[in-house]
């Protein structure tokens, strides 16, 4: 395998075509949750269930990716990225689009657990690939411009589900159909170094070890998990619900006011290898924490609709800053024979989070309602500053 394997320097790096079938991957990644969540209310009045357990649709959605992406991040190293991303992207094509025919929750919970199997793998492949790519300033305007491609998913789908849930709740689960084809592309137009032959086990799991005992690791592990837990919990799983219940808007302006932020991320995102010529990684995770803290605090404040997208913005904007940051310093520690253990690792830390984000801010709201909720985010928010500052020195 070839660390030096990059695209030709003259051009745009959007413009190599392995770096846009990896956009089409990480456009599905970010399918399973996104585009279903406006239709959350509708799901509760539908299926008869508490606004609580409606998260748990998120969170059987991810828990698979707790147990498997590690497992997977280590085939990819040991036979190949393709051998496990093409499987992997048809399972979820498949299971997701099962989802809209069941009308039973029970039913729902199993079909979106066999998704989250598919999805396990898939936002850490993507990153890992690009990982192989490139170096330098270009891996980081590569993997900010896979965020980028990310956040116009994350601000699209919400629109894209809400639209579809005005017909039926069960309509943005038939959107995972566009897997199918990103999985022909992966398997017949993707040309990325692969492993030539599996790796001596026990010495493949004696570097990877060494890797990932790094200080400076083990505190992007906890930074991922919890911007997950206030990105899944405080955000995406109940400010839906906080819109609806304030102000009684449809799911459609619901979709449109989520996205936002992701609109803000995509754009934050595009710079990332600019803001990487200027500043440390470190220096913009820590700032990425204060601006995710801020908007958290401010949400339950405001009084009409239309202010939520100052908060919202300020909120996209962190997370455009902080995950190319985080995924960039990740590659950089990592040597290629050991990358997609150190993704996939990263990719279980960050699903962790997601799982963990409905259920802690679901006991969050028992405890103290929808302010709590938003209240609690912000301070997960400073304890990453405190990671950043104290352990990342």
């Amino acid at each position: 395998m070839d660390e030096s394997a990059t695209v030709v320097a003259s051009r745009p790096v959007y413009r190599d075509t392995n770096l846009q079938i990896v956009f089409g991957v990480t456009l599905m990644a970010v399918l399973g949750v996104a585009s279903i969540t406006p239709a959350f209310p509708r799901i509760v009045e539908e299926l008869g269930i508490s606004p609580q357990a409606v998260g748990s649709l998120i969170t059987v959605f991810t828990l698979p990716g707790v147990f498997l992406t590690a497992f997977l991040g280590v085939l990819a190293d040991q036979f190949g990225r393709k051998r496990i991303l093409v499987p992997a992207l048809l399972l979820f094509a498949i299971a997701g689009c099962a989802c809209a025919f069941a009308r039973d929750f029970r039913l729902l919970l199993l079909l979106r657990f066999l998704q989250g199997a598919g999805a396990a793998g898939l936002g850490v492949l993507n990153v890992t690939i690009i990982g192989d790519l490139y170096t330098g300033q270009e891996r980081a305007t590569a993997m900010g411009c896979n965020s980028s491609v990310l956040s116009v998913g994350t601000a699209s789908y919400p629109a894209i589900g809400g639209a579809l849930a005005t017909f039926g709740w069960f309509y943005p689960f038939l959107l995972p159909l566009a897997a199918i084809p990103v999985a022909v592309a992966v398997l017949f137009s993707l040309d990325s170094p692969e492993p030539s032959r599996p790796q001596d086990f026990r010495q493949y799991v004696a570097d990877a070890w060494k890797v990932m005992a790094n200080r400076r690791v083990a505190a992007l592990f906890l930074v991922g998990t919890l911007t997950f837990i206030i990105y899944y919990g405080s955000y995406l799983a109940y400010f839906p619900l906080l819109i609806r219940g304030n102000f009684g808007v449809s799911l459609f302006a619901v979709g449109l006011i989520v996205s936002a932020a992701s609109v803000a991320t995509a754009l934050t995102a595009s710079q990332s290898g600019r803001l990487a010529g200027m500043f440390s990684a470190r220096a913009l995770i820590g700032v990425s924490c204060l601006l995710y803290a801020v908007p958290l605090v401010a949400i339950p404040l405001v009084s009409r609709p239309w202010l939520y997208l100052i908060p919202v913005s300020i909120f996209g904007a962190a997370q455009g800053i902080n995950m190319p940051s985080m995924m960039a310093l990740l590659a950089e520690l990592a040597p290629m024979d050991q990358r997609g253990a150190m993704m996939s690792v990263n990719g279980m830390v960050l699903r962790l989070g997601q799982t963990l984000g409905p259920l802690v801010m679901g006991a969050v709201l028992a405890m103290s309602g929808l302010t709590g909720v938003f209240f609690g985010g912000a301070v997960c928010a400073l304890v990453m500053l405190v990671v950043v500052l104290v352990v990342m020195n």
